[in-house]
């Protein structure tokens, strides 16, 4: 091929799609000198929804015809001749409009709205496929039942088009349940061409800069999101039927505490101070249960000044829970019930597929310490480390980056990280953290060095973290102190010493036991999603 001619074929598409938005265009600027513009329209009354009408149909199919003796009609043998194969399809017929006669003496008529995705013109018939929330009907439409002019307006209309239509319920003679149209009414025109007019939606990162488009496409990225408000709204109801209280607590802070994070820094100008953007629902939800409100949770966005890749987002939705008067293992044990009914009513069952694995939520999660953990996998038992030189020696054995400030409990945790994480694709709460990690944690009280916290693994994952909370105000200054320390040696993620909370826990906490949750993650999990992009309808993406 020539250059000229491959030049030719590669400037025909992209003159090609001008011309059809061109003619969008024109058609909606018709229809608006004719007093018909579909903008103008402000609301539409819709009775059903897609899956409404196939069941209300079925129903009222069985019903009806619960009475009736469906002929017995022979399918001709291969090779039969042409006069028995006539006979057959007009037997067929036959019997197809004696059953029409039946249902169409009570016809059920519904109201239903959509986006045209398919349309097919036949004459004085044609057929097409409206999408809306809950799925895809076919709508037949004629000139007889729409009218003339309202049918030619009908075979105008494209791809993309929101119809409303009226009309009954029937079924097609190839078994398809349909709406034949006794009204259509244009309710927007797309002056858009839909992506798989030319070749589909095949550009990932198209796909999440124009959601709307990914949406209206693709069933299996709908079908997420909508899974996605239901994970929510049964956690909700989980939450509530134990007594939780559902609250809200500033986005915009002072001291971004809680996590070991960098935040992001902003300027409020009324007041001339530099704010942050919260990390973390931590430290207000403790204010609250001082406050005496003994069962509180938050769902809501927190904000990290972090990397990006499948599991990570700056910005995504943290659940966090605290419960006054109980501990890191009831904590243990509201979270196992808590993921074992997700999967229950959201999946329908409580072993779930991600990826190539079987994840089993229904049997008892398993426990162990990380030090347990670390013994397990790398064969190095920490409880016999001496000191942080020692443990300094072990991991420049083992080739694992430390920093200068770190100590013998920073490097367990990198032993974590490195060798056992990956082993952990059935659920599995690791536990006894040590306190270098844990600023807000309690104690063991049998071994000072650790903290009662644990973290939840699945698909090698971590879900949730929880503590038995430090509610002693004198040992969390310390802690404190010991964090501004951190961040004076160079650590961006440390926390900083919060007066107010200090002030909070000096009036007095009681035992308290918290957890966080990444909602997101836990969503990845339960719709088998490869990314977190893929469960963000907006995640963050670079300009440009």
């Amino acid at each position: 091929m020539s250059e000229a001619n491959q030049n030719k074929n590669q400037q025909e598409a992209p003159q090609d799609l001008n011309q059809l938005l061109k003619v969008r265009r024109e058609k909606l600027a018709a229809l608006q000198e004719a007093g018909k513009d579909p903008f103008r329209i402000t609301k539409f009354d819709v009775t059903h929804h897609t899956d409404e009408v196939r069941a209300l149909y079925e129903a009222h199919e069985a019903e009806l015809l619960k009475d009736y003796a469906e002929p017995e009609i022979a399918e001709p043998a291969e090779g039969a001749d042409d006069a028995t194969i006539s006979a057959y399809r007009q037997a067929k017929k036959e019997a197809y409009n004696k059953r029409r006669e039946i249902l169409d003496a009570d016809a059920i008529t519904v109201v239903i709205a959509g986006r045209m995705l398919f349309k097919r013109v036949m004459g004085k018939a044609s057929f097409a496929n409206i999408r809306d929330l809950k799925g895809d009907v076919q709508v037949y439409a004629s000139k007889d039942a729409l009218g003339e002019e309202a049918y030619a307006e009908f075979k105008k209309s494209d791809i993309g088009d929101i119809y409303g239509v009226k009309g009954y319920i029937f079924r097609t003679m190839t078994g398809e349940i349909s709406i034949h149209a006794t009204e259509m009414t244009l309710l927007s025109k797309s002056l858009q061409i839909l992506p798989e007019k030319f070749h589909g939606l095949t550009d990932t990162d198209m796909r999440y800069r124009q959601r709307y488009v990914d949406l209206i496409m693709n069933k299996e990225s709908r079908d997420v999101f909508v899974k996605r408000s239901r994970i929510i709204s049964e956690i909700r109801r989980f939450l509530d039927a134990k007594s939780f209280m559902e609250v809200e607590t500033p986005m915009l802070v002072h001291n971004a505490g809680g996590a070991a994070a960098r935040p992001f820094e902003t300027h409020y100008n009324s007041l001339d101070e530099d704010v942050k953007l919260r990390i973390s629902l931590e430290l207000y939800l403790k204010r609250l249960i001082v406050g005496g409100l003994e069962r509180v949770y938050e769902i809501g966005r927190v904000f990290r000044n972090e990397g990006l890749d499948i599991r990570h987002n700056p910005e995504f939705t943290l659940m966090e829970l605290y419960q006054a008067y109980t501990d890191y293992n009831g904590m243990m044990d509201l979270t196992e019930e808590m993921f074992r009914h997700l999967a229950e009513t959201v999946c329908g069952t409580t072993k779930i597929t991600y990826g190539e694995n079987e994840i089993d939520l229904g049997k008892p999660f398993d426990r162990l310490t990380m030090t347990e953990a670390v013994k397990r996998y790398a064969g190095i038992d920490f409880d016999q480390v001496a000191d942080t030189e020692a443990a300094k020696k072990l991991a420049d054995e083992k080739g694992i980056h430390y920093e200068p400030y770190h100590t013998k409990g920073n490097i367990l945790n990198l032993f974590f990280e490195e060798f056992v994480e990956e082993n952990l694709v059935q659920p599995t709460f690791i536990m006894d953290h040590p306190i270098e990690i844990s600023p807000l944690t309690k104690k063991k009280p049998d071994d000072p060095n650790k903290v009662e916290r644990f973290e939840l693994f699945i698909n090698t994952w971590e879900m949730c973290n929880a503590y038995s909370e430090l509610n002693d105000p004198i040992d969390q200054r310390e802690r404190f102190k010991a964090q501004d320390a951190a961040a004076d040696a160079g650590d961006e993620e440390a926390n900083h010493t919060d007066e107010d909370f200090l002030n909070a826990l000096e009036i007095g906490m009681p035992p308290t036991g918290g957890i966080g949750y990444g909602i997101d993650r836990l969503v990845m999990l339960l719709t088998n999603s490869p990314a977190i992009r893929d469960v963000l309808l907006f995640p963050t993406l670079r300009q440009g």
